[in-house]
């Protein structure tokens, strides 16, 4: 029997082996590490030029709603503590208008509101407004909630202001003064007269009243009582109608200079007439201001109601002046 040499393959060391796997499962778990951070990274890029190019619809959402949302402030006034009140924000706002266009009645009715303190017409006195100085004063007293009057709700009120007219040193301080709202936050509500007619009537009234005084002696701008509105409308004023249609151009042009120079603030254009005839209107103030919905009511009577025909002393010659021009619907308004 002829020997058989077998040469048996030798055995690699089970170390070696685990050694030579761990390898490969390192470099595998390599290199789809880098595959993925690469995918990563991609889509990151692309999704941040997606941002850039093309805004998503909740960013232009925001962008649309940010001027209907009034800025909120926390006053620390001077004078006294707000207590428990000191967390609730307060909205700053102020009524831009022109005599006998209806702010002070617009002024009853906000603040019938239990959370608004509107503080009237306070740059009336020289005083206050004979220069910028005195006019920001007078501004930071208002809205830090040092001004007392007795519309003043001060310890939780939601929303602060006053009635500002257009002759009061408004226009020939508007740019310090519209910087001042847009850095303050302040809130603009325009209030204005679409008839100006009507309007000229209860300012001629109005002044004739200074001095005649026809309520026992007393001068009143607004009356509680129709008995007392009786007495005003008595006096027919005589309007000069050589020069009406230019006075009301005039009045006109005023109104459209305030909004033109105010016009970069969060405002709202209110129109007297609209607010008589459209319940809705005081609803759109109450979510301008950021305040809660309530209703508002006046105790004022409206003086002058009716046709114009019966206030006017030289009817016939206002008539004949306006009829055929832009103002001849004045002539037929009721309010």
């Amino acid at each position: 029997m002829q020997d058989t040499l077998l040469i048996k393959p030798s055995k690699k060391s089970p170390l070696f082996l685990r050694t030579i796997v761990l390898l490969f499962a390192m470099v595998c778990g390599i290199y789809i590490c880098t595959v993925c951070i690469k995918q990563i990274s991609t889509t990151v890029t692309k999704m941040n030029i997606q941002v850039i190019q093309s805004p998503s619809p909740d960013s232009n959402i925001i962008t649309q709603l940010e001027p209907r949302i009034p800025t909120l402030h926390y006053p620390k006034p001077e004078t006294f503590s707000r207590g428990e009140c000191s967390k609730n924000p307060v909205r700053f706002f102020v009524i831009l208008s022109m005599q006998r266009s209806g702010s002070g009645w617009f002024e009853t009715l906000l603040n019938s509101h239990v959370n608004v303190s509107s503080n009237g017409e306070i740059f009336s006195l020289l005083e206050r407004r004979k220069n910028i100085s005195n006019i920001v004063q007078t501004l930071e007293k208002v809205y830090n909630l040092d001004w007392f009057t007795s519309a003043s709700k001060n310890e939780c009120s939601a929303a602060v202001g006053f009635k500002w007219m257009l002759n009061q040193g408004l226009v020939e301080h508007h740019k310090e003064i519209v910087e001042y709202f847009n850095h303050r936050g302040v809130s603009v509500i325009f209030l204005f007269r679409k008839n100006l007619l009507r309007r000229m009537v209860s300012v001629l009234a109005n002044s004739y009243d200074r001095y005649a005084k026809l309520l026992n002696g007393t001068h009143k701008s607004h009356v509680h009582s129709q008995q007392e509105a009786t007495a005003l409308s008595s006096y027919k004023p005589i309007i000069n109608s050589a020069s009406l249609i230019s006075d009301l151009k005039e009045i006109g042009s005023a109104a459209v200079k305030a909004l033109k120079y105010f016009n970069s603030t969060r405002h709202l254009v209110l129109y007297y007439e609209d607010l008589i005839t459209n319940c809705t209107k005081l609803k759109d103030v109450q979510e301008f201001l950021g305040i809660p919905q309530m209703e508002l009511t006046s105790r004022q009577v409206k003086i002058h109601k009716g046709p114009l025909s019966d206030f006017v002393k030289n009817w016939d010659d206002v008539n004949k002046t306006l009829t055929g021009t832009e103002y001849e619907s004045f002539l037929r308004a009721d309010y």
